[in-house]
C-alpha cells in the first residue's frame, strides 16, 4: 500500500518548488529565510562583499543552512539589474533594511513589481515601514520594551530580565514574516497579484501579547512584575534553585499537577494554599528550601515519570541529550554542528537539514544555471546546455 512515506521526497519539505530571495542582513531576516529554507523553499541569499559584518565564522552559522549564497554589490552598476534578475523568477523576495534604503538601491517593491507582479515583497524591520520611529536605529530590546512585554519579565525587585533576543527578533520578527509571506503567496497564486509584507517587530511582540492584554481588560492581571499566574509572581509556576547551584521548572497550575508536586516535595500540609494567595509567601518559602536540599539531578529523578510538570533546567549543550529530544530527534548533527533540527513536522512531506550553511558567493554558478539567470549582468543567461 502506498503511505505518505513512501510518495514524499525525503527532505523535500512543503515548500518545494516555491523560489525564495533573501537580500542579506542579520537576525530575524536570516531566520526567517532558514525557516523557509528548512520547509523546503529554493532559498538564494544574496550576500554583500565583505559580508554582514557578524563576526561569525559563515561555515557555523546555522541560519543560512538549506541555502544557496550568491555575492552581489547593490553599489555597483550591475548590481541592481542582477537582483531584480533573481526576484523576475521569484515568488518570495525579503529585506531587512530601514525604510527607503531598499528603493535608493533600486531594488524596492516597485521596482521588483515591475518585472514581476506576482512577487511576494518581505520586509523585516523593528519599528515598522511607518510612523514616528521608522527611520530610527534599534535592536531586540529596544523594540520589546516599548511593547511592554519586556516590562513584564523578572522580579520585581531587579530591572526586567532580557530573553536574548528569542522574544523580538525571532518569535515577533521572523514568525510573523513567514506567516505573511504565506499568506500574501497563497492571495497571490489566486488572485495573480503579489503585495508588500511589512513585519515590524514591534507589531508581531504586541500581538503575541494578545491573551495578556485580555485578562487585563477583565482585571485578571496585574500590570506589573512577577504579580501574576504566569510571570513568576505565583508560588508553583517558576523556578527553583538547587543544592548544586542548578534548577527546575514547576509548572504544577492545576489542582491535580499541584497536589502531586507537593506530594513528592513532602509539602502536603501546604494543599490549602494553592488557592489562598495570602499563604503563597509561605509557599515560596518552603519550596525554595526543599529544592535547596538536592541536587538538580536528584530532583529530575524525584519527579520522573509524575504529572506534577518540573522538568530540570537544561543548558544549551546540555539539551541535545535528554532522552525525549534525543528520541524525538528535536536535535540533529550536520556537518559537525549540534543545532535544532526542523520544526514543524510534515506527514507526507518530510523536512531535514540537507546543507549546512552557505557560503558567501560558492553557489553563483549554479544559481544562474537552476534560475535561468545570467552569471553577471552582460552575460547571457545559463543553461544546462552550457
Amino acid at each position: 500500500m502506498t503511505t505518505a512515506e513512501t510518495r514524499a521526497t525525503p527532505g523535500a519539505g512543503p515548500l518545494r518548488g516555491v523560489r525564495v530571495v533573501e537580500l542579506a542582513g542579520i537576525g530575524p531576516g536570516p531566520f526567517a529565510a532558514m525557516l523557509l529554507a528548512d520547509l523546503g523553499a529554493d532559498v538564494v541569499r544574496v550576500d554583500r562583499p565583505g559580508g554582514p559584518g557578524l563576526g561569525i565564522d559563515p561555515a557555523y552559522d546555522v541560519t543560512n543552512r538549506n541555502k544557496r549564497s550568491v555575492v552581489v554589490d547593490l553599489k555597483a552598476p550591475d548590481g541592481p539589474a542582477r537582483v531584480l534578475d533573481l526576484a523576475e523568477r521569484a515568488d518570495i523576495l525579503i529585506e531587512g533594511y530601514r525604510p527607503g534604503v531598499a528603493e535608493r538601491l533600486g531594488v524596492g517593491p516597485e521596482d521588483c513589481h515591475a518585472r514581476n507582479p506576482r512577487l511576494v515583497y518581505g520586509r523585516m524591520t523593528g519599528w515598522g515601514q511607518d510612523g514616528p520611529l521608522a527611520d530610527r536605529a534599534g535592536h531586540d530590546v529596544a523594540y520589546i520594551a516599548l511593547t511592554g512585554t519586556l516590562g513584564m519579565i523578572g522580579r520585581p525587585d531587579q530591572p526586567p530580565a532580557f530573553p536574548a533576543n528569542l522574544l523580538g527578533d525571532y518569535a515577533g520578527g521572523s514568525l510573523y514574516l513567514v506567516v505573511g509571506v504565506l499568506a500574501a503567496l497563497h492571495h497571490a497564486r489566486a488572485s495573480g497579484t503579489g503585495q508588500v509584507v511589512d513585519a515590524a517587530i514591534v507589531d508581531g511582540t504586541a500581538h503575541l501579547s494578545a491573551m495578556i492584554h485580555g485578562m487585563l481588560a477583565a482585571g485578571g492581571w496585574q500590570d506589573r512584575r512577577a504579580a501574576n499566574l504566569l510571570d513568576g509572581g505565583c508560588p508553583y509556576y517558576g523556578t527553583y534553585e538547587t543544592a548544586d547551584g542548578k534548577h527546575m521548572a514547576v509548572g504544577a497550575l492545576e489542582g491535580r499537577f499541584y497536589d502531586e508536586f507537593l506530594r513528592l516535595l513532602g509539602l502536603d500540609d501546604l494543599a490549602a494554599a494553592h488557592k489562598d494567595w495570602t499563604r503563597w509567601g509561605e509557599l515560596r518559602e518552603r519550596v525554595t528550601a526543599r529544592f535547596a536540599s538536592r541536587t538538580r539531578d536528584e530532583w529530575t529523578a524525584v519527579f520522573e515519570g509524575t504529572d506534577a510538570c518540573v522538568a530540570p533546567v537544561l543548558s544549551l549543550r546540555e539539551a541535545p541529550h535528554h532522552p525525549h529530544l534525543a528520541a524525538r530527534g528535536t536535535f540533529t548533527e550536520h556537518a559537525g554542528i549540534t543545532q535544532p533540527a526542523p520544526a514543524p513536522r510534515f506527514s507526507a512531506t518530510p523536512t531535514a537539514v540537507r546543507t549546512g550553511p552557505a557560503l558567501p558567493g560558492a553557489d553563483t554558478e549554479a544559481v544562474a544555471r537552476d534560475w535561468g539567470i545570467p552569471a553577471s549582468v552582460n552575460d547571457e543567461p545559463v543553461t544546462d546546455a552550457d
